[in-house]
């Protein structure tokens, strides 16, 4: 099944209807193309105002903005930094590529994420910091684990690829940690193709970040390099694109919720599927509408669904591996027995939003068709 066939229903797909067309055109007209342009610091303002941050860089991807910001923060090589088991590998790279030592840690059952008592357990003298990953739009919650980061002394960088506009009791996600970093990858709620930023209130944080993803070259003193840095720079074409989002993001994050709603009532008859719900101190954001296989065998399950679904022209994706089963992060399994559960019965459906009811009623119907045909069917639950 391709995409070039009209019945395909991708997983995620960008919504560019803005003035994402009108913004990329002024650039190429003005020749404003790279990131010396006007549509750079015109996007960072905008994401400075959505999240009430006082700063904000914009990266070259999300990854780069999870490097820049343990670079500022002087990781060094052996120095240990939590992170959660369940999350994608980009996590740990960042910390492995300074010759840091990403710490696993197992997640929660119900909210998918890391918590303070869990970090609590991994502390050793070359603790250095924490990553708390708000998964799949489900924010962490970020009090207990920053009141443990100010004790221990630890810094605290907030992985929010997957999150921008969750909130945890009420403050967005990215506003608690020392720097917050999101990803603006075609299949984020925000796009610009590929992208990302990083927020922080701390200005000593936002100038090295500043100088550091120029190449290290000092501000005042052209093609002087004080220290080593990198190139991690937006360009203007992206920023316009972001910007041209920016307009639209309350909007947006409306469409994704009408589309998880449509899912939960779609859907409430399968007891089957465990659909979350969130914790009372937390507002998640629909980036992917997941859930989880319940019941024996839930993992084949799982992906016999996968292939009726992908046979009916329709995408899914399995939840991330976790971290300790590949090669470069391997560790015991025993540790991670949650991980290791939401990896093999978790499911992500189409979540763009501009599918419609009818399109959401066909996923659920072909995701019912393929339970029934397995055997699975019955009265769902959410918890």
């Amino acid at each position: 099944m391709t995409h070039a066939q009209p019945d395909f229903l991708p997983l995620m797909e960008p919504d560019l209807t803005g003035n994402e067309l009108e913004y990329v055109t002024d650039c190429i007209r003005s020749n404003w193309i790279s990131s010396k342009g006007p549509y750079v610091a015109r996007f960072e303002e905008a994401f400075c105002d959505y999240l009430s941050a006082p700063r904000a860089l914009t990266t070259s991807n999300g990854t780069t903005a999870l490097t820049l910001a343990l670079a500022a923060l002087d990781l060094k090589p052996g120095d240990e930094v939590i992170v959660p088991d369940l999350t994608f590998a980009a996590t740990a790279n960042a910390v492995m590529h300074h010759g840091g030592v990403p710490v696993l840690v197992d997640v929660s059952e119900t909210n998918w994420t890391l918590e303070a008592s869990r970090i609590e357990t991994a502390l050793t003298p070359r603790t250095r910091g924490v990553i708390p990953v708000h998964l799949y739009g489900r924010p962490c919650d970020m009090e207990p684990i920053m009141d443990l980061a100010r004790r221990e002394g630890m810094f605290v960088v907030e992985d929010c690829a997957e999150a921008l506009g969750a909130a945890c009791r009420g403050r967005p996600v990215g506003r608690f940690g020392d720097v917050g970093c999101f990803s603006f990858f075609a299949n984020k709620i925000l796009t610009t193709g590929e992208g990302g930023m990083v927020v922080t209130d701390r200005e000593d944080l936002a100038e090295k970040m500043a100088v550091l993803r120029d190449h290290g070259m000092d501000k005042s003193r052209r093609y002087w390099h004080e220290f080593m840095g990198y190139n991690f720079r937006m360009t203007s074409l992206q920023a316009a694109v972001g910007l041209a989002q920016m307009e639209r993001l309350d909007q947006i994050q409306a469409a994704r919720r009408r589309i998880h709603g449509l899912y939960v009532e779609a859907l409430a008859d399968l007891e089957r599927l465990e659909i979350p719900a969130a914790p009372p101190w937390a507002e998640p954001v629909c980036w992917l509408f997941s859930l989880r296989f319940r019941g024996p065998a839930a993992g084949p399950t799982r992906d016999r669904v996968m292939a009726s679904l992908a046979g009916a022209g329709i995408e899914t994706r399995p939840f991330f591996h976790p971290l300790h089963r590949m090669p470069p992060y391997a560790a015991p399994p025993d540790r991670f027995p949650v991980s290791a559960r939401l990896s093999d019965t978790g499911l992500s459906l189409p979540s763009g939003g501009r599918l419609s009811e009818a399109d959401v009623g066909r996923v659920a119907g072909a995701l019912k068709t393929a339970l029934d045909e397995a055997g699975e069917s019955g009265m769902a639950t959410t918890r």
